[in-house]
């Protein structure tokens, strides 16, 4: 709707006043008019509904060598159906769900999405987590050991 111009009024208030009434007063009724002629014909956008209610969680969790998978005990009852379904293997000695690093990449992000959207819409959250650090590395950016030889060579300008 278009809304009203302004106007040039006089300087004298009365008269300015019977130019708004007469001239102004009358397209703002006319777009009011409008407006709510609008709301009445079209409808409410649709509103999108919320995200069902999570009541389980189930934690994967990305492994260093590639191995998607998710602690037995964690893994609620009826998020286990969806994870066979999906092709992760129970592996007794990790006592875990696995889906193998052996997919292809985009079969795995296939896979992956499928468990999301199969366990999210019974309102079974789920959660991503990479895989602690193994302890028996060193971390990243370690110094090196005191007294260990530098593999980094010095530059001929820094060695004068």
């Amino acid at each position: 709707m278009e809304e009203p111009n302004g106007i040039a009024v006089p300087d004298d208030p009365v008269r300015a006043a019977a130019h708004v009434a007469r001239r102004v007063l009358p397209r703002y009724a006319a777009a009011l008019d409008a407006v709510r002629r609008n709301a009445r014909l079209q409808p409410e956008p649709p509103h999108r509904p919320g995200a069902p209610e999570v009541t389980e969680s189930v934690t994967l969790i990305w492994y260093a060598d590639g191995v998607v998978g998710a602690p037995y005990a964690s893994v609620p009852a009826a998020a286990r159906s969806v994870l066979y379904s999906c092709y992760f293997q129970y592996s007794p000695h990790e006592s875990a769900f696995v889906l193998p690093a052996s997919y292809r990449t985009e079969a795995r992000a296939i896979l992956l999405h499928s468990v999301v959207r199969q366990l999210t819409a019974q309102g079974i959250g789920v959660n991503f987590r990479q895989a602690a650090p193994s302890s028996s590395l060193p971390p990243r950016g370690a110094p090196a050991a005191l007294g260990a030889p530098s593999t980094a060579r010095q530059s001929s300008a820094a060695r004068r």
